[in-house]
């Protein structure tokens, strides 16, 4: 294994398994005829069943006009429903439409398939130790987004 190649790189190799993750995904999906875009869009209405369009964008990190397309076509599909906010009636809440239960066992299933091909091989200790090692690196740069977020917001003031 060359692990030269990503030495001091971290960021590279984290997008370079995304991006490989995605590409094998879409492949192994390819049967549902969905775009990456409409499973990761009902994954993560499945996630957070309720959010809005805004919520969903920002999950996804994506333009919300965008994301307000690819819930349409979910929504012609069948797959997804817009529902009234009974607090705010300027507010739509996205939810999971009940024929969309076997799509998302289907997506599932790739995925399960998926995460157990890409370990295999790999020792369970060095798995958790590499888990905990991301998660704490997501917690990181969260924080740090956050407080980037904030120095944006001031240098505008």
């Amino acid at each position: 294994m060359n692990t030269h190649a990503y030495e001091g790189g971290v960021g590279y190799l984290i997008a370079d398994l995304t991006r490989l993750f995605g590409r094998v995904f879409d492949r192994r999906a390819a049967h549902l005829d969905l775009t990456q875009a409409q499973w990761r869009a009902l994954k993560g209405i499945h996630d957070a069943e309720g959010l809005t369009q805004a919520d969903l964008a920002a999950v996804l990190d994506m333009e919300p006009i965008a994301v307000g397309r690819v819930v349409d076509r979910l929504g012609k599909a069948g797959f997804v429903e817009r529902r009234a906010d009974p607090r705010d009636r300027r507010c739509w809440r996205l939810h999971l439409a009940p024929q969309s239960s076997q799509v998302m066992d289907a997506i599932e299933s790739v995925a399960m398939s998926l995460r157990e091909a890409c370990v295999a091989g790999v020792e369970p200790q060095e798995l958790q130790t590499t888990l905990k090692v991301l998660v704490q690196i997501r917690e990181t740069l969260s924080q740090l987004d956050r407080a980037s977020r904030g120095e944006a917001s001031l240098r505008k003031g």
